[in-house]
C-alpha cells in the first residue's frame, strides 16, 4: 500500500512523497531539504528524486539529498537543473521498481519554459502549472502554451489525484467565486477547503474532476466565466485563447 505524504516547505510549498509501507519513497519538488530530512529521521527512504521545474523553491534541495543516497533524479530538459542524472521529455515514462509504480512525463510549458508534469500510481505530480482552484504565472510561456498545457492535464482520468506545488486553495478560491459566483461545485469545494485547513490539513491532493468542475482556469468555455471575463475586459474573446489570456492577466491583478 502507497501513501502519499504532503511535507510543508517555506511558508506554502508542498514537497510530495509518495512511500511504501516500509519507508520507501519518491520524493517530488524538494525545494528544502531540511523537513525532507526530518522525514528521513522518521523512517522515510528516498529511492528517487523527482523535479517539475528549475525555481528554486522546488529544486533547492535536491543536491543535498543526493549527496546522502545515490538515487535517481527525474527533471525536465533544462540546464538550470544541473543535479538532474535523468532528462524527460514529453511522452517519456520511468519505472520505479521499488515502489512497483510507472510514471509518464507530461511536456507543461506556461509557467516555465520546461516545465513536466508526471503521472502514474493515480496521481499528477503537476508542480506549478495547476493549482486548485487556479494556475500558475506565466513566467516564461504564452497563454497558448499554457491553455494546452491544462488542456493535457484536464484529459486525464477524473478520479486522478491532483499533487499540485503550493497551498493556494483559499486564496484561489477567493478570485474562483468572483469569475463564477453562480458555480454551486466550487462554493462545495471552498466550504471543503476552509474546514480542511481549519483543521490544520493540507487541502490537496484535490482530483481532476474536481478541478474541471470548480476551477476557472479550466473553464474558459464556460458560458458564465466567459462572461465574467469578457465584461472584467470590456470587450469580446476571440478564442479561448485569448480568454484564458485575459482571466490570466485579471487574476495577476487580482485583489481579495
Amino acid at each position: 500500500m502507497l501513501k502519499l505524504h504532503a511535507i510543508e516547505a517555506f511558508s506554502d510549498n508542498y514537497v510530495w512523497a509518495l512511500a511504501a509501507d516500509d519507508g520507501r519513497a519518491i520524493v517530488v519538488d524538494p525545494g528544502d531539504a531540511a523537513p525532507v530530512l526530518a522525514r528521513i529521521e522518521q523512517g522515510l527512504k528516498p529511492v528517487a528524486i523527482l523535479l517539475t521545474h528549475h525555481h528554486p523553491d522546488h529544486i533547492g534541495g535536491a543536491q543535498a539529498l543526493l549527496e546522502r543516497f545515490d538515487v535517481p533524479c527525474y527533471a525536465p530538459v533544462d540546464e538550470r537543473i544541473a543535479c538532474a542524472a535523468h532528462r524527460m521529455s514529453d511522452g517519456d515514462s520511468f519505472d520505479i521498481p521499488e515502489l512497483g509504480v510507472t510514471f509518464a512525463t507530461l511536456e507543461v510549458h506556461g509557467h516555465t519554459r520546461t516545465h513536466v508534469a508526471f503521472h502514474g500510481a493515480g496521481l499528477v505530480f503537476c508542480g506549478d502549472t495547476l493549482f486548485s482552484l487556479g494556475c500558475g504565472r506565466l513566467f516564461e510561456g504564452t497563454p497558448a502554451q499554457m491553455v494546452a498545457s491544462l488542456d493535457k492535464l484536464a484529459a486525464l482520468p477524473g478520479d486522478t489525484r491532483v499533487c499540485c506545488g503550493h497551498e493556494y486553495t483559499l486564496s484561489n478560491a477567493a478570485f474562483a467565486a468572483v469569475v463564477e459566483p453562480g458555480n454551486t461545485a466550487l462554493q462545495a469545494r471552498i466550504a471543503q477547503a476552509r474546514t480542511q485547513r481549519e483543521r490544520g490539513e493540507p487541502s490537496l491532493p484535490s482530483t481532476i474532476a474536481g478541478e474541471i468542475a470548480c476551477n476557472p482556469f479550466l473553464r474558459v468555455d464556460q458560458p458564465e466565466v466567459r462572461a465574467s471575463v469578457e465584461r472584467h475586459l470590456g470587450a469580446r474573446c476571440a478564442d479561448r485563447v485569448a480568454a484564458f489570456g485575459a482571466l490570466r492577466s485579471w487574476k495577476d491583478g487580482f485583489r481579495a
